[in-house]
């Protein structure tokens, strides 16, 4: 086949647009980490260490108020932005746009609420946030490029995945995540420009982000009895899964919009504080008590008193109307999971490490609540950087899951449509 000069112009064009898009989503997840640091750092009064020994060195009335003021934030911030702003456009809908088009400061306030309120102690994750800032960076480079709707899409989706890429330090997981959820191809046109792309948001990123794994695992050997426990563990923890996230989308369909935000949230975000006296690791977005599962060697009730807290917490947060991501939450909450049906393990088959149960369950809690297995296995691998050995258990525990959870979908799906069935949540 002939290639002629508008061909070869308009894949340059295309590569170029990449490369810049790239560049951008990285600097829009080092912008966005700066100022997540930052608040946090002011709301909990510390200067060093991580976020769990701030908020755990912080004083009671301390933990209390800087919730309380995420609650006022996001109250006073989404009301006005549902009253004034223009409409939200998501990812999603963008991708199915002819052209994908996104407001731009409906989308640049919506993503700093969710840094700011996080930074102050939301319970939520924030990965949607660098994913909204990186894919309406992406939408104005597509323009202004001249490139066509295909091509438009692809690097709009390929921006989204290389700002998560970029916060969490993740480029394989961030161009796993492109291909796999949000273009749902391989096909080689899509494959490159989210390596790409992911690739330099990552390297641009680390002016800000560490170039190091999020979690700090102890040596984990795995062994036998971990890969047993896998194979039976994994149905219950998607089982656990498919209920988290059914539960967190009737939280979120729920949600206000209008005058009763200004007061739902900061009511949410006070019980937030109040449980966070005793129990300062529900503050932020589920990256400490994911550390305390990996590290600190949590007793069976700690474990699953957090896991149960966790839960209600993002719950009530969500359903007050704050917005924010659900994947550090189901990892923190998957990892919780596998600490406590490690412990009851250990009863029976002592000696493997409890951060190996954590890491298993939370990926396999990963795949099934954001549906996403291949994308969850990596980013779990990555997250604590498990060397490769580590893939077996987590494979047959996320096929486990993933089966559990394909089972109660067919079984919900069967009981909304049999006659006479009323019509239940989403």
């Amino acid at each position: 086949m002939q290639v002629t000069h508008p061909t070869i112009a308009r894949w340059l064009r295309f590569a170029i647009a990449a490369c810049v898009v790239g560049l951008a989503a990285g600097a829009a997840g080092a912008l966005l980490v700066l100022i997540l640091h930052a608040v946090q750092h002011a709301a909990y009064g510390y200067a060093h260490g991580t976020f769990l020994a701030g908020a755990e060195a912080a004083p009671a009335w301390r933990r209390v108020a800087a919730a309380t003021a995420a609650g006022v934030v996001a109250g006073a911030g989404w009301w006005a932005l549902h009253r004034y702003g223009r409409p939200r456009v998501a990812i999603r809908q963008a991708l199915n746009m002819a052209r994908p088009r996104m407001p731009a400061v409906t989308t640049t306030v919506h993503a700093l609420l969710q840094v700011v309120t996080i930074g102050l102690g939301s319970p939520l994750g924030r990965e949607i946030a660098p994913r909204e800032l990186a894919a309406l960076l992406a939408t104005g480079i597509t323009r202004r490029t001249r490139l066509g709707p295909s091509q438009s899409r692809v690097l709009v989706a390929c921006a989204a995945g290389a700002g998560l890429a970029a916060v969490y330090d993740v480029p394989l997981g961030g161009t796993l995540f492109t291909l796999e959820v949000l273009l749902g191809t391989w096909a080689l046109r899509a494959v490159v420009p989210a390596a790409l792309t992911a690739a330099l948001a990552t390297l641009v990123a680390r002016v800000a982000v560490p170039d190091a794994p999020a979690y700090r695992l102890p040596e984990l050997p795995f062994s036998g009895s971990l890969l047993l426990w896998a194979f039976l563990a994994g149905p219950l923890v998607g089982a656990s899964a498919y209920g988290f996230s059914r539960l967190m989308a009737a939280m979120s369909a729920r949600a206000p919009r209008g005058n009763a935000l200004l007061w739902t949230a900061p009511a949410a975000f006070l019980c937030l504080g109040l449980l966070a006296v005793p129990f300062p690791q529900l503050l932020g977005n589920g990256k400490s008590p994911a550390e305390v599962a990996f590290t600190a060697e949590p007793s069976l009730a700690l474990a699953a008193v957090l896991l149960l807290l966790r839960t209600a917490v993002v719950a009530l947060c969500l359903r007050s109307g704050a917005y924010g991501g659900l994947l550090t939450p189901s990892f923190a909450s998957g990892a919780l999971l596998g600490i406590v049906v490690g412990r009851l393990w250990e009863l029976l088959w002592p000696g493997t490490t409890l951060g190996a149960y954590a890491l298993v369950a939370a990926g396999a809690f990963l795949a099934v609540s954001q549906r996403m297995p291949l994308t969850a296995i990596v980013l779990a691998l990555e997250f604590t950087g498990t060397p490769q050995d580590g893939a077996l258990p987590l494979l047959l525990s996320v096929a486990g899951a993933c089966a559990s959870a394909a089972l109660l979908r067919r079984a919900a799906r069967r009981t909304r449509t049999a006659p006479g069935a009323r019509p239940t949540g989403p």
